[in-house]
């Protein structure tokens, strides 16, 4: 049996050792951070990219966000293979080929000439590297050391989007205005596969093995709880959970893709766009943790309401920046639209994990997240073809808000997922 694989009884030898649980999941939770920052900053760095890529080659604005297309959808499909893998093979080796994906995608996009060889490598290896490091294997392994408190901790998670955004953004800006596009490609290729060596120089069986009482509550659950996927997809909460990814997903990347070269036909300056756009990973941290927060205050269902309601906010102000180009308009949008990208996540993954626990947990989270893969590729593809079509954005913004309100749904009509 491989080393990293989950063991039948994995707290048993953990338990053994003196050593601090809260110290270990802390650390865990700190992995987990950093790997999302790399990985959604990376794939979120092509928004600065588009532009650049846009006018090297020649291409339409939706042959471009294709590649992006790809990436969301790729990451999607493979969402369902990773938890499986996560299952028998545990953490080390799931990261290890997202770094490494994602890593070799950069590089080869630094020398490539067709549109094919930037689908293959930013799409496809780009979308299934992201989801190797991405919420499907976090949220297995963050579940294991926090138990009920798991969406305060996929709250600190998923802000890592944000993060990454604020980060590499701007960096990507800079990197591109010093060496080239190409250039820039390559610098963060390499340094993406240089953190293979400290990652694989952590010690997996210590964190894969969870805190010895979370453990001990998920074995004594296992008989009454014995979901499998097929099982699961009779369950309508499964579905409710799928439509509830999917059409947040549309609405949040048939904008977030062109939001920097939105801004920029707006009347600001590229490097300005692209570190506002960047700076909502500073608000993501605070919507996150404001909207777990509030689900344990007035629970799950209104908490989630209030998150659309900001984000529709946030696209009604985009909507207006086109006509009131103005700092205080930009910062609206930022705080409103940027805070609540992915706030739903850890709400979503509590709820699938409350109701789908058991052995098969990461195949069943992993199709059930297959929504947010196909929305997303969905979403930036229909987007760039709407603007290609209409040569507006507001066609664009249209598309968005409709599809966010039918996110929404399932919350107002589904019983399990009110609680």
């Amino acid at each position: 049996m491989n080393q990293n694989a989950p063991r039948e009884n994995p707290g048993e030898d953990i338990a053994a050792k003196p050593f601090k649980p809260v110290r270990v999941a802390l650390s865990v939770l700190g992995v987990c951070f950093a790997l999302s920052v790399l990985g959604r900053g990376l794939n979120e760095s092509f928004t600065v990219f588009l532009k650049p890529i846009s006018s090297n080659f020649g291409w339409d604005r939706a042959d471009v966000v294709s590649v992006y297309s790809l990436s969301a959808l790729a990451g999607g499909l493979a969402s369902p293979l990773i938890g499986r893998l996560f299952d028998q093979y545990g953490p080390r080796t799931v990261y290890a080929l997202g770094l490494l994906l994602l890593g070799g995608a950069f590089v080869i996009t630094a020398f490539s000439q067709h549109l094919w060889q930037f689908q293959l490598a930013l799409g496809l290896c780009v979308g299934v590297g992201v989801a190797f490091i991405g919420p499907v294997p976090n949220s297995i392994l963050l579940g294991r050391w926090f138990g009920p408190r798991l969406p305060t901790a996929m709250s600190v998670v998923y802000s890592a989007t944000g993060a990454g955004v604020l980060i590499l953004l701007p960096a990507s800006q800079v990197l591109i205005d010093h060496f080239g596009w190409r250039g820039a490609y390559e610098i963060l290729g390499g340094g993406t596969l240089i953190l293979l060596v400290p990652l694989l120089a952590l010690p997996w069986r210590l964190f894969s093995g969870g805190a010895p009482h979370i453990i001990r509550k998920v074995a004594l659950d296992l008989p009454d709880e014995a979901w499998t996927l097929l099982s699961a997809m009779r369950h309508h909460a499964f579905w409710a959970l799928f439509a509830t990814f999917f059409f947040t997903a549309i609405g949040m990347y048939a904008i977030s893709p062109q939001v920097v070269a939105y801004l920029i036909d707006a009347g600001f300056p590229p490097l300005q766009a692209a570190t506002a756009w960047g700076f909502s990973g500073v608000v993501l941290l605070f919507g996150m943790l404001g909207v777990s927060w509030l689900d344990g205050i007035i629970g799950r269902r209104p908490s989630v309401l209030i998150s659309y309601a900001i984000s529709i906010v946030g696209i009604v102000l985009l909507w207006l920046l086109q006509w009131y180009p103005d700092f205080w308009m930009l910062t609206g949008f930022v705080i409103c639209f940027g805070s609540m990208i992915g706030s739903r996540g850890p709400l979503l993954a509590a709820t699938a994990m409350k109701i789908f626990r058991g052995e098969r947990l990461g195949t069943i989270y992993g199709t059930i997240t297959i929504g947010s893969g196909l929305g997303s590729a969905f979403g930036s593809w229909s987007g760039g073809l709407i603007h290609d079509w209409s040569h507006s954005y507001n066609p664009l913004i249209a598309f968005a808000l409709v599809s966010v309100l039918l996110g929404m749904i399932p919350f107002l009509v589904v019983p399990a997922l009110r609680t």
